[in-house]
This record gives structure tokens, C-alpha cells and sequence, in this order.
């Protein structure tokens, strides 16, 4: 099946559209109209920095339930004992900085690049992006952000420079996104690590209706 071409025109194809692999369609640009319109279609961007810029829509979706987060005995002992500060939205641009030049385990470099740096930070300063922080002797240890649409959290990026740190501020954020009514937290693809948190996998068609209920 062809992969679409996107232009300056915000549009992109519908699902049966979408390539065998969840590749929606490739280029366009990273304004805040076209990523909003991304996010509340169930589509996100994602491509290596010498790439064009890339549309997807996985055939399985990561997702998790706020309330069905899981709390291991370990992590429920270190958030008795207070061992991390939370915060959220207190220092967007050094969380993304961190999420972008932190290092991670079997991986080269990272896919969050200039370009899409600077796309997140005009969506929080637009209100729709959100830093979650973890701080450790008022220093900068964990964190992750995201985009919310309507009641879904896309969750874009983490980092930890302590371990635990990004474990907790996961956690912190999934009981915050409870308190506020969100449906679901968009985890985008599956890691073993948010396994562990209790995401799970869901199939693309199921994501969308949840997504189109969203938009209501």
C-alpha cells in the first residue's frame, strides 16, 4: 500500500489508509494545528533526525488505565518514604532537554530531535503539553511530558538519572490523571518497563473508538 505524502493541507488518511506497519503518512510539518490534530486522531510523529518526518498508528496500541496503574510493594515504600519531589509543569524545557540527551540502555542517540524539541515546547506554551518532574536534593532526576487531548494523556518521553525517579513520577502522574477524570494514558508502543507498570497492548481499532469517543 502507498505511503501518503503529506503537504501543507492539515489532513490525514483515514485508518484503512494506514500502511501494514502503522505508518499513517510521512512528512507535512510539526506545527501545534497538525500535532493537535495528530494526537486527537490517535497519530504521532516519530522518525530518526536524517529521516522525513514520519506518521504513526501501531496495530497495537500501548495504553493503560489511570486507575489500574501498578504500584510494586518497592515503589509504594519509596513514595511513603518521600524520597522524590513531584511536580508538574515547573520545568518543561529542562525535562525535554533531559528526555532528549539522556542516555538509554541499547539505544544510539535518540528520535527526539531539534526540530521536535522546539514543536513541544510551543504546545506547552500553548497549554497542551505537560512536563511531570522528580526531583531528588532540589536537582533535576526524572521525568517525562506529554500531550493531553481531552481526557487522554499521550505520553511522549521519560527519563531517569536515578533509579526510580521517571518510576515514580509515572506513577504520581497516573494518580494525578485519576483525580482529573482521565480515560486513558497513550503509552504508544510496548517497553517491557511500562509493562511492568502495568500498561498493556490493545488493538488499533479498539484504541480508535476510544480515541473518536474522546473528540465527543
Amino acid at each position: 500500500m502507498p505511503v501518503y505524502q503529506l503537504g501543507k493541507e492539515l489532513w490525514f488518511p483515514p485508518e484503512e489508509e494506514y500502511d501494514e506497519h502503522g505508518v499513517v503518512a510521512i512528512e507535512g510539518d510539526l506545527s501545534t494545528d497538525r500535532l493537535l490534530l495528530a494526537y486527537s486522531s490517535g497519530i504521532f510523529p516519530w522518525y530518526n533526525e536524517d529521516e522525513p518526518i514520519m506518521w504513526w498508528c501501531p496495530e497495537k496500541r500501548m495504553v493503560l488505565k489511570p486507575s489500574e496503574v501498578k504500584v510494586s510493594k518497592s515503589s509504594r515504600n519509596l513514595l511513603n518514604r518521600n524520597l522524590f519531589k513531584v511536580t508538574f509543569d515547573t520545568a518543561f524545557e529542562e525535562v525535554i532537554e533531559a528526555c532528549q540527551n539522556t542516555p538509554r540502555k541499547d539505544q544510539e542517540g535518540t528520535w527526539l530531535n531539534d526540530e521536535m524539541k522546539a514543536a513541544y515546547i510551543e504546545l506547552h506554551r500553548l497549554g497542551h503539553c505537560h512536563s511531570v518532574e522528580c526531583w531528588q536534593d532540589d536537582q533535576l532526576v526524572g521525568g517525562l511530558y506529554g500531550t493531553a487531548v481531552g481526557k487522554i494523556f499521550c505520553g511522549d518521553s521519560m527519563f531517569s538519572r536515578v533509579s526510580n525517579a521517571s518510576k515514580i513520577g509515572f506513577i504520581t502522574l497516573a494518580r494525578k490523571l485519576e483525580e482529573l477524570d482521565f480515560i486513558l494514558i497513550d503509552c504508544q508502543v510496548y517497553n517491557d518497563y511500562l509493562a511492568s507498570l502495568g500498561a498493556y497492548e490493545i488493538p488499533r481499532k479498539e484504541f480508535l473508538e476510544i480515541v473518536r469517543g474522546n473528540r465527543k
